[in-house]
């Protein structure tokens, strides 16, 4: 496979992307926090295709992207009153929010498991492909697992070409550390993962 690689100011650059998504194949671009490649949530072969392409163990969840605008009820049960605080106060940006599941989330995302983590980017590239793509987008860091994060496309390039049809340019991630995730199904609210956000 060639991995293209095609700058965000590129007419149709967004478009292509959009299209490969809809194809069931995989994309990389910029967030507010690193670069992620994503695919179609709600497509299972597209998310194990995500898998295969990072080489990403195979009991790893992975969280969904959405755009401000999309209804966090279609992804996630008994929204608590504290998920949709904090969305207000940190969406767009760095804070994955982990929820219970909706019936509708393919067992590819969650591994199985009974939650699901949810963003809002805050990165005018990242919100063009979903807003475009029309549905959450399955993402992960656009990296071989347990690789650094990538900040730029060239690191994207260096680790995933050959492996994902495209990669968009979009210049170095502004935050350059990934999303804090914050786990809200348990008794107290856990971080599972330090990040962009502050506890």
């Amino acid at each position: 496979m060639v991995t293209e690689v095609l700058s965000a100011a590129e007419p149709g650059a967004v478009g292509r992307a959009v299209e490969l998504l809809g194809r069931g194949e995989l994309v990389a671009f910029p967030t507010d926090t690193v670069y992620g490649v994503g695919a179609d949530a709600f497509r299972p072969e597209a998310v194990a295709r995500l898998f295969g392409a990072k080489l990403r163990p195979a009991d790893k969840p992975i969280a969904l992207l959405i755009a401000p605008e999309y209804d966090l009820r279609q992804l996630a049960r008994d929204v608590p009153p504290e998920a949709e605080a904090l969305a207000r106060r940190f969406w767009p940006g760095g804070l994955t929010l982990v929820l219970q599941r909706a019936p509708a989330i393919p067992d590819a995302v969650t591994v199985g498991g009974p939650t699901v983590g949810v963003r809002v980017p805050d990165h005018p590239v990242a919100l063009a492909v979903i807003r475009g793509f029309g549905a959450p987008v399955a993402a992960t860091s656009a990296t071989l697992s347990g690789q650094s994060s990538p900040l730029a496309a060239e690191d994207v390039v260096r680790q995933l070409a050959g492996r994902i049809p495209l990669v968009i340019d979009g210049g170095r991630c502004p935050g350059g550390v990934e999303s804090t995730v914050l786990d809200l199904t348990t008794p107290v609210p856990t971080i599972r993962r330090k990040g962009a956000v502050s506890k």
